[in-house]
Formats: structure tokens, C-alpha cells, sequence
């Protein structure tokens, strides 16, 4: 359904930037607009893992300098049948995560040091699930062209002033007007944001319900998002609020007084998204499975039940609750 809906405001997204560009500067102005955007974003979506990463002084980690950390997200990606993702620490306060890259093979997943040091290690697989699980869909991909498209619609709206209503005939091109344009200058912008902050909410449903098959433990997951909504509202992320085009990237809303589910919001309702991940957990347990260890221990600690599966399995332990050291990628 996620899918279907993702498809549908695609779908309309892609007529609306049609209508506008016709209504604005016919075919020759939509294609102009069209190719420039096009131009932009793909420069974007090479290079946009770099410039997020180098924007939040992102640290890449290994198995040595964060083995912790390093082996949760290398046990995910084995149990999500993926290529292993480059792994960076946010030196933030705030409890926060975030993925980016093009595709899985070219694919990083980030966490701050908040995150690492005030969630467990269920919880932490929880949300680098939800990450993976973003890159598992191709969500960047999926923003990267909605991103084209909106900026295209832009560029349009933006050119509505300065290229005339009338074509080299002497008919009008713009049938709107001279007032239907400069409405067209503001609401097209606004109504195609719409439309990308609604497709943006579409993927964490379904990040967060892939993520839970990942890790195997959807309670986890919600856990994770009530506890970091919580600390996000309370402690602020500098740089977010800096680069608040970001924002969407994150597991939960970085931004300060961020958090209702309406039009304006790049992410659901964390009461909502809770809502739907103990749905989950409820049918799983329904179909006679429990969740499973989220991931394998750290390194040298034996567990008495080792044998783990991917996502869940029938007969396992409860999750261990145990946490990290206060060096988080230690």
C-alpha cells in the first residue's frame, strides 16, 4: 500500500509539474526548467552523501574504533541480505539517525552520539534497521527524483514573471494572466512541497515496518522513537536547524517544535508510527513468533541462545536490554 500511495503522489507530482509548465511557458519553458532541475539534482544525488556527511562532521568508524556500533550495523546488513554500509558518528547531543547514498552498494548509515548513548542496544538496532531499511528501498533514489520534479515546478513558477504571457505570434501563452501567474509563482512551489512532504511520510511507514522484519523486533523500534522524540524536543540539533532541508533524512524530525502529523510535516506522527509498529509485533506474535535478540552480542560476550535468524523466529529469548559504554562507539 506504502508503494501504491509513494506511486500515486508521484504520479500526480508529474501531471501538476505538466499543468503548470503549459499553463506558465508552454513546452519550451517546461523542458528548459525541466533540464536544469534535472542537471541540479543530479549533481545531488552523486554527491549528496558527501555533502550531508561533511555538513554534520559526520566520523566514519570501524570494528576498531566503534566496535559496538560497527558490529550492530554490520549484523543488520547480513540479516537484510545487503552490502555493508559505510558507518559514521555525529559528535550531536541529540538522539538522532540518518542514512544516505545512491544505492546499497554505494550506501552510509549515521548516528549521533546522543542516540548511541541514551538508547540500548535493541533500541540502536531498531533504528539502524529503519535505516537500512531506507537504503534496502532505494528511498533516496525515490526523494531524489521528487526533489527533480518539485525543483522543476519551482523554476517554473519562478520563470512565470519574466517570460512574458505572450508567444512570438502575439497569442497569449499563460492563459491564466498576468494575476493567475503571479498566484501560479506561489502556490505551485507550495502545493508540490506538499505533495514531496507527503511521500516523505509514506516512506518512514514503510522504513519502520521493513526495519522491524530487520531487526527483528518491532516493541524495539517504537521504544526507540518514543525515547528519541522525547530528547529531540529537548535538546536541539545545531546543525539541522542550520540546514533545515535535511531534516527529512532523519529517523525523527530534528528541527525544534517539529512533531504533528499534518501537511507541513516530513515525518509521521511518532504517536502513530508507535501505533503501527505494536500492530506488527501483535501479528507476529499471533503467527506463533516472538522477537528475536536483536543482534548477535558484542564481541567476545558468549549469549546462552545462539541461534539467531534472520528477523524472527518461534521459541526465542526476550532481548537482552543491555547498553553501551559511556564512549558510545566504543
Amino acid at each position: 500500500m506504502n508503494y501504491l500511495k509513494t506511486g500515486m503522489l508521484l504520479a500526480a507530482l508529474t501531471a501538476f509539474f505538466l499543468a503548470v509548465g503549459f499553463l506558465i511557458g508552454g513546452q519550451s519553458g517546461m523542458m528548459i526548467a525541466l533540464v536544469i532541475a534535472a542537471a541540479m539534482n543530479l549533481f545531488a544525488y552523486w554527491n549528496a552523501d558527501k555533502m550531508v556527511l561533511s555538513m554534520y562532521g559526520a566520523q566514519e568508524v570501524d570494528a576498531h574504533s566503534a566496535p559496538e556500533f560497527h558490529s550492530i550495523v554490520a549484523e543488520l546488513a547480513q540479516r537484510a541480505d545487503m552490502p555493508m554500509p559505510k558507518v559514521f558518528v555525529v559528535d550531536d547531543a541529540q538522539p538522532n539517525a540518518f542514512a544516505t547514498g545512491r544505492n546499497p552498494e554505494n550506501a552510509s548509515v549515521a548516528a549521533t552520539a546522543g542516540l548511541l548513548r541514551m538508547l540500548n542496544r535493541e533500541e540502536i538496532a531498531g533504528v539502524m534497521a529503519h535505516e537500512l531499511a531506507h537504503v534496502r528501498n532505494r528511498d533516496t533514489l525515490i526523494m531524489t527524483i521528487t526533489a527533480t520534479i518539485a525543483g522543476a515546478i519551482g523554476m517554473l513558477a519562478n520563470f512565470a514573471m519574466f517570460m512574458g504571457h505572450s508567444s512570438s505570434d502575439g497569442e497569449r501563452s499563460n492563459p491564466l494572466g498576468m494575476i493567475g501567474g503571479l498566484v501560479m509563482m506561489i502556490a505551485a512551489p507550495l502545493l508540490a512541497a506538499l505533495v514531496q512532504m507527503a511521500i516523505s511520510r509514506t516512506r518512514e511507514y514503510s522504513a519502520d515496518r521493513i526495519g522491524a522484519q530487520i531487526c527483528g523486533n518491532p516493541a524495539a523500534l517504537a521504544s526507540a522513537l518514543a525515547k528519541i522524540q522525547n530528547y529531540a524536543q529537548q535538546i536541539p540539533n545545531a546543525h539541522a536547524e542550520q540546514n533545515p532541508a535535511t531534516a527529512h533524512l532523519f529517523i525523527i524530525n530534528p528541527l525544534s517544535g517539529a512533531g504533528m502529523d499534518n501537511l507541513f510535516s516530513t515525518h509521521p506522527n511518532v504517536e502513530n508510527r508507535v501505533a503501527a509498529l505494536m500492530r506488527l509485533a501483535g501479528e507476529m506474535r499471533t503467527r506463533g513468533f516472538e522477537p528475536d535478540v536483536a543482534v548477535a552480542p558484542a564481541r567476545g560476550a558468549a549469549h546462552p541462545h545462539d541461534t539467531t535468524v534472520k528477523g524472527w523466529r518461534r521459541g526465542s529469548v526476550p532481548p537482552s536490554g543491555g547498553r553501551f559504554n559511556r564512549r558510545p562507539w566504543g
